[in-house]
């Protein structure tokens, strides 16, 4: 393996150029090495490689900066959740009420609005705005919401409100939610904890598990191959890419998540979602009982009329991730 190797090195140096090397790779995994010779500011790492298209098995070391292991981590812990993330964005689409997607936008919006009701000049309001827009948002609708916000109309008072917890199988759990009415909210949160084989934490106690990131998905099917989206991603910010099933996802720090996103759409890359996601830096494996369980409290929190977001750190299997999205 050291022509291979010799290969990495200089792909390595360049963020996001990793991916398109490691395109061959049916599966991949990692473990650090500690041996004391290793430069001060780098790791090295253990690479397990099966290629794709046939049984043949590798493993090779490697040392690369610290913030390339951090790049590679990001990537593997993020697995399970985004396929989560996709079949509810699916089933989403398919049997889930308008009225009901169109009340937590307009809360957004309203929140976004206290700071102003500029889009211009609100980057927060402008990013709810145009989630309205992704999902047919009627424009009135829209400008009540920010008038709501901005106390030209008479509205409820939204609080923002994040719960923390852990569920089956000791995932850690944040809950972002927007409620008039606190003592409603956090009986509900609990209990769905509770009947899950969770439990509700005290404030603290799973957030350092999570950092915002502004993440993009762009359809597979389009005029742009991998290789043109990826490179008009970095040459914008972002900070990684990674190919889904029907979708690539590009990740940014949340401050860049609009200049990624323009850049994309002034080369005519259409956009499927653009928002700031709260991610795991690790991640819990389930299966059985437990799998179930944790994506039965997914499903009770993410239909709550009070919660806008839910992040966790789960990683389940395909199989039973289709099952809970059949």
């Amino acid at each position: 393996m050291e022509g291979y190797s010799s290969g990495l090195r200089g792909r390595f140096a360049k963020p996001l150029e990793w991916r398109k090397l490691l395109r061959g790779f049916e599966s991949l995994s990692l473990r650090v090495k500690n041996e004391p010779d290793v430069p001060k500011g780098s790791i090295r790492l253990v690479f397990c490689v099966i290629w794709r298209g046939g049984p043949l098995w590798e493993e090779f070391c490697y040392t690369v900066p610290a913030q390339i292991y951090g790049r590679l981590c990001f990537k593997t812990t993020m697995a399970g959740h985004s396929k989560w993330k996709n079949i509810r964005l699916h089933k989403g689409k398919a049997d889930a009420a308008r009225a009901k997607v169109f009340a937590r936008l307009s809360r957004e919006i309203t929140i976004a609005a206290k700071a102003g009701g500029n889009p211009d000049s609100n980057p927060r309001l402008r990013l709810a705005v145009s989630k309205a827009k992704e999902n047919s948002m009627p424009a009135d609708n829209i400008k009540r919401a920010i008038q709501k916000g901005t106390g030209e109309l008479a509205g409820e008072n939204y609080e923002e409100v994040t719960y923390e917890g852990y569920g089956p199988g000791g995932v850690a759990v944040l809950v972002e939610t927007a409620t008039d009415n606190r003592n409603r909210t956090v009986s509900d949160v609990r209990s769905y904890f509770a009947k899950t084989g969770g439990s509700l934490g005290e404030n603290g106690s799973v957030a350092w598990q999570f950092s915002r990131k502004g993440v993009i998905e762009v359809p597979v099917e389009g005029t742009w191959d991998e290789d043109g989206v990826m490179e008009v991603a970095l040459e914008a910010g972002a900070e990684d890419f990674a190919a889904q099933d029907d979708t690539y996802e590009i990740t940014t720090p949340p401050e860049d998540l609009e200049a990624v996103r323009a850049a994309l759409e002034a080369k005519g890359i259409a956009i499927e979602s653009a928002e700031v996601e709260l991610v795991p830096s690790t991640t819990v494996s389930l299966e059985g009982d437990n799998a179930r369980k944790m994506l039965k409290l997914m499903d009770l929190l993410e239909d709550h009329d009070d919660v806008q977001k839910v992040a966790a750190n789960f990683d389940i299997a395909a199989d039973i991730l289709q099952e809970q999205g059949a």
